[in-house]
């Protein structure tokens, strides 16, 4: 097998972060480059001295687990930072809201009994998806000597966003109405405050349902 039919099968079998699966395929390449030249400068003709550098390469089927594996931990990480940046940013971002776009204060006298105790629920709910971001990007990164799998934390980070998400959602919506009737707060920074949260669920979606996909991908359960 040449080099160029070899790196185009082993991208093949790869998924991931595309940014992280083409420095790995790069890398792969240039040791292969490397390789042949060295074998072609002995003697060898260009042909067989790529055959020669693939065949001590590896076959895809024995090095691809372990990219998998590295690509695995890399979408890993990112949602890990993203989660563990944003939340803590839209809880603080819609705590100020709150606090200097009051609307009517008639409104906060009136609110339904379990307006605080929702209120302190989901602010608990999303300490503990920043928190476990933030633990899961550490597993992956300085704590990756004793994660053996890092495919099972990746996927946990995948699950979380899938079922907090609309969890926080629900609760967030139950606040804005169930005090007021939906009209709380001043339009203008509600607006903005609404579209930096859409902003961050929909890169967090990406990120778990990319994280998701690698995890449960073959070479990743090796």
């Amino acid at each position: 097998m040449r080099i160029d039919d070899y790196v185009a099968e082993l991208d093949r079998a790869l998924a991931g972060p595309h940014g992280a699966k083409r420095d790995l395929v790069v890398e792969a390449r240039d040791s292969l480059t490397d390789t042949a030249d060295a074998l072609e400068a002995e003697g060898l003709e260009r042909a067989e001295a790529e055959r020669v550098a693939v065949a001590e390469f590896g076959e895809v089927a024995e090095i691809a687990p372990g990219y998998q594996s590295e690509l695995t931990a890399v979408a890993g990480r990112r949602l890990g930072t993203l989660l563990f940046i944003s939340v803590p940013i839209t809880t603080l971002m819609w705590s100020m809201m709150w606090r200097v776009y009051p609307g009517d204060a008639d409104a906060w006298r009136h609110a339904p009994a379990w307006f605080p105790v929702v209120s302190r629920l989901l602010d608990i709910l999303q300490l503990c998806v920043g928190l476990y971001g933030g633990l899961a990007l550490f597993a992956l990164s300085r704590g990756a000597r004793w994660i053996h799998r890092p495919r099972l934390v990746t996927r946990s980070l995948g699950l979380l966003v899938w079922i907090m998400l609309p969890v926080t959602g629900a609760l967030s919506l139950a606040l804005t109405l169930g005090a007021t009737g939906g009209s709380h707060l001043d339009a203008l920074p509600s607006l903005l405050a609404n579209m930096v949260t859409s902003t961050f669920w929909g890169l967090q979606i990406y990120g778990a349902t990319r994280c998701l996909r690698v995890s449960r991908s073959r070479l990743a359960r090796r």
